[in-house]
């Protein structure tokens, strides 16, 4: 009881490391992503008429892959962005790290299955759900770290208030997205694109 209980109290204390599996496990998620873009058969292209032909046949799969990059990125910001406010680690915060790249490593089946079914309704909410499961843990990583006084204190409560605004407002719009499916896969996908350029590239208002 004693040893396991002092292995618990010095398990998963370096905040370096679960940094440098996330950037591994993102990376190989990320570079995943592009092996469903195939280059157009050679034998059914004929001419440069067939070979635009073929690209613009892409799209269905070019753009899940655009949008699931985008997701990778910004939630790889969102990790880091906690990652360097803490000043130490524990086993439960690793687990839950380790949660969070469970989640990471579904994109690129999620994104296959949208890309291969983008019109079905089934494909585009298993794809919202795998984006749920990531704001979902990231936000349990946030609150535990905080609950556990593991945040700088002089920048925990700005830390938590601007983490927390960014991750409920960020799931309760991909929410929203997933909702506009009634109306057809592609207003959600287009309606969740417009959301993550929004918390990937849109100037900053302050106060936000």
């Amino acid at each position: 009881m004693s040893t396991e209980k002092s292995y618990n109290q010095i398990a998963g204390q370096s905040v370096e490391r679960i940094a440098a599996l996330s950037d591994g496990v993102f990376a190989i998620a990320m570079t995943l992503l592009v092996l469903d873009l195939r280059v157009p058969a050679s034998n059914a292209i004929r001419s440069e008429h067939d070979l635009w032909a073929a690209l613009i046949g892409l799209a269905p799969r070019l753009v899940p892959y655009v949008m699931s990059f985008l997701t990778l990125g910004i939630f790889w910001v969102g990790q880091q962005t906690q990652l360097n406010s803490f000043t130490r680690g524990d086993r439960n915060l690793a687990w839950i790290s380790i949660l969070f790249l469970f989640g990471v490593s579904l994109v690129p089946f999620s994104t296959a299955l949208l890309a291969q079914y983008i019109t079905y309704r089934v494909a585009l909410l298993v794809y919202w759900g795998n984006i749920l499961l990531l704001g979902t843990v990231l936000y349990g990583l946030l609150r535990y770290a905080y609950t556990a006084g593991m945040i700088e204190s002089a920048n925990a409560q700005a830390m938590l208030r601007a983490n927390e605004r960014r991750i409920v407002g960020a799931q309760v719009l991909y929410g929203i997205g997933a909702a506009l499916c009634v109306f057809g896969t592609f207003v959600s996908i287009g309606f969740i694109v417009l959301v993550q350029l929004n918390y990937a590239i849109a100037p900053r208002i302050r106060g936000r």
